[in-house]
């Protein structure tokens, strides 16, 4: 783009925050302009805000450091400086949604990977491969809200991406009835990493608050259709979630189980896997993954260690695709939860609005 879009991030002190900044260095759409976070950092140095608290691998961008942190609360204030705001928050949910609302009022796009608005009937929650449809239903939310430029897009839930874009493409023909799936998911999922986690080593944590149920429902809504300005949710497949914390930095693996109505050669699932690409890839959007999916022939692929930065984190893979005796599939898929998963998705969305006319410059 000749002129670059002015973006803030929102929870820029927080591990999704820090990864937007090192996928939005050198941007070819976008430039970070602000950055905001809680009235208790603002004020502060961004270097001299996280105070050792850097949680990538990846350095902090040296364009960065000496942001001064706004007040996220100060919605007029940090607006007048974007065009549009990427947001990731901690904060109870009923604050998210009046955060959120408040910058979409300010005519101020929100592309967000909270989940305090991903069940509000006219928010687009998108996965761009698979529904980039859903971004039409924005009209309707403008018209509900009283804005011209201002709406809310969110991503969904960050395990959802490790077996989701592998039903997609076997639904239209095959159409799966029942899935059953078991995510192992990175720490990272969580915030941390090994140092503020030790209870997690040598161990595995049964239990994600409120993560089974985002499993089970989410896919629905990501698969549902656009009617009367409203994205109605799919009636089917039949989703059983179990969701564990599993001592991986980063990267969640899903173990799949899957009936269909018309049962597919695992040659047709291998053909639909390889050949599936969407919108991204024919934008040539500069986050989209040139090879969605990845299969891997070898018995003990995908690994998480091995495979999360597959296509810069922004591909899914999978392996041991066999039959199994209670259901007619089985197999393993993997995604990067804060690439794919969250902040990088999210970057791929607002890429795909910018692309598609909703996100402008004001």
């Amino acid at each position: 783009m000749e002129n670059k879009l002015r973006v803030g991030v929102i929870g820029a002190t927080g591990m999704v925050g820090q990864r937007f900044l090192t996928l939005l260095d050198n941007h070819p759409y976008f430039n970070v302009v602000a950055l905001a976070a809680s009235a208790r950092s603002a004020g502060q140095r961004y270097e001299d805000a996280l105070a050792g608290r850097w949680k990538l691998t990846t350095p902090m961008p040296e364009w960065s450091k000496d942001m001064v942190i706004y007040d996220a609360a100060r919605v007029e204030e940090f607006s007048a400086l974007c065009d549009f705001v990427f947001c990731a928050v901690n904060m109870p949910k009923d604050q998210i949604k009046e955060l959120e609302y408040a910058y979409a009022k300010a005519e101020t796009p929100v592309v967000s990977n909270n989940s305090a608005h991903r069940w509000t009937p006219d928010v687009p929650m998108i996965i761009p491969e698979i529904n980039p449809d859903h971004a039409e239903v924005i009209n309707a939310q403008r018209a509900r809200l009283g804005t011209k430029r201002g709406f809310i897009a969110v991503k969904p839930n960050c395990s959802i991406q490790s077996y989701v874009p592998l039903i997609t493409p076997l639904m239209k023909e095959f159409e799966p009835t029942e899935i059953a799936v078991t995510t192992y998911q990175a720490i990272s999922g969580a915030g941390k990493t090994f140092n503020e986690f030790p209870e997690i080593l040598d161990n595995i944590i049964p239990y994600i608050g409120g993560e089974e149920e985002k499993s089970e429902q989410e896919p629905l809504k990501v698969w549902g259709k656009n009617e009367n300005g409203e994205i109605v949710k799919a009636d089917s497949p039949l989703i059983s979630a179990q969701c564990l914390r599993v001592p991986v930095s980063d990267g969640h693996t899903a173990a799949v189980f899957v009936n269909f109505k018309n049962k597919p050669t695992k040659e047709q699932i291998l053909e639909c896997w390889r050949n599936f690409s969407g919108k991204p890839q024919e934008l040539e959007l500069p986050s989209a993954p040139k090879q969605f999916i990845t299969y891997f022939e070898e018995n003990d692929y995908p690994q998480s260690k091995l495979h999360r930065d597959v296509e810069r984190g922004m591909g899914i893979t999978v392996g041991r695709l066999r039959e199994d005796a209670l259901f007619q599939w089985k197999f393993v898929g993997l995604s990067h939860n804060t690439l794919r998963g969250a902040a990088g998705g999210a970057v791929l969305t607002a890429e795909l609005l910018t692309k598609l006319g909703y996100i402008t410059a004001k």
